[in-house]
């Protein structure tokens, strides 16, 4: 599988994926507000941040930190920014393994502009579904 090498936090550095700057609302462990899990911790390829999708190159990893704070790879991230996406495919919503990206508005958590997002749940079990955005199995405490 193209993303299992990811597995290794080295490996994904030396593929141009890491942490967002400190201080940045994505640097941090993500989880959800109202406490029904939580995605972990996101690692982006910003040269990937363009309007291609491709299976086998994720924008984003997304890490779940394990009982001793150990970083796991859980799920992969597809991201593409709404208005580029718009300005070449018009309304339609982005669509990969079947499954529709949904919208993250402006104004969103994590102050960037509006975007379509996907995440996949492939290497950790997701009792939400494999396409949820949050993991009930995933904490950041």
């Amino acid at each position: 599988m193209a993303t299992a090498r990811f597995h290794s936090v080295n490996q994904a550095l030396e593929a141009g994926y890491g942490p967002l700057p400190e201080g940045v609302p994505l640097h941090e462990c993500i989880a959800a507000f109202d406490g029904s899990g939580a995605m972990g911790f996101h690692y982006l390829n910003g040269a990937l941040l363009d309007t291609t999708i491709d299976p086998a190159q994720p924008e984003v990893l997304v890490y779940a930190p394990d009982e001793h704070g150990r970083l796991r790879l859980a799920a992969l991230e597809y991201v593409v920014f709404q208005v580029p996406w718009t300005d070449e495919h018009g309304a339609a919503i982005p669509v990969l393994f079947g499954e529709a990206f949904h919208v993250v508005g402006e104004g969103n958590r994590y102050e960037v502009p509006a975007f379509f997002a996907l995440h996949v749940w492939l290497w950790q079990p997701n009792p939400a579904g494999t396409f949820a955005d949050f993991n009930p199995n995933v904490s950041c405490d």
